[in-house]
């Protein structure tokens, strides 16, 4: 009994490690970054937003944040990084610190369509839409969705899907 246990963990000390190891795969396939893991995270939660499943979407956003602060503690100052910091927290709740967030990354980053637009959603919800308008236009000469998505939330037309 001793000698199978002893042999399962062997095997799967063997396994894990090669899984897990640095670089690229046999296949020559990088391994994902903590941030794109976390964005893949992100559009699965988006999904079970959609679909309803609230409970399902937190799980996801709670392991995409972590994956997040993870990776903005190797990279700092990334406004993406910041971006999707200030999504996955502001989607768990908390605007106070999902706004800061998105601050750090517009310093970094003035322009940065995705913050801009999420950025006055939180605006929204927390009932400063003299603050969404600013981020609105911002994003007026863009030519994008963000800013047509924006304009419909301000206007009452439309719910934050996001």
């Amino acid at each position: 009994m001793f000698k199978k246990i002893l042999i399962i963990t062997f095997v799967y000390s063997t396994l894990t490690a090669n899984v897990f190891s640095a670089g690229s795969s046999d296949s020559g396939e990088k391994t994902k970054s903590s941030y794109d893991t976390a964005v893949t995270l992100i559009k699965a939660a988006k999904k079970f937003e959609e679909e309803g499943k609230s409970k399902k979407a937190n799980k996801k956003f709670e392991k995409a944040q972590k994956l997040l602060m993870k990776s903005n503690k190797k990279k700092p100052n990334n406004a993406d990084t910041l971006n999707y910091l200030g999504f996955t927290t502001r989607k768990l709740g908390d605007y106070k610190n999902g706004e800061m967030y998105y601050l750090k990354g517009l310093a970094l980053n003035p322009n940065h369509i995705g913050i801009n637009e999420y950025l006055g959603e939180l605006y929204v919800a927390t009932n400063r839409i003299d603050l969404a308008k600013e981020r609105l236009q911002v994003l007026s000469s863009c030519n994008c969705e963000e800013y047509s998505q924006l304009k419909e939330i301000i206007a009452g037309t439309k719910k934050s899907k996001y």
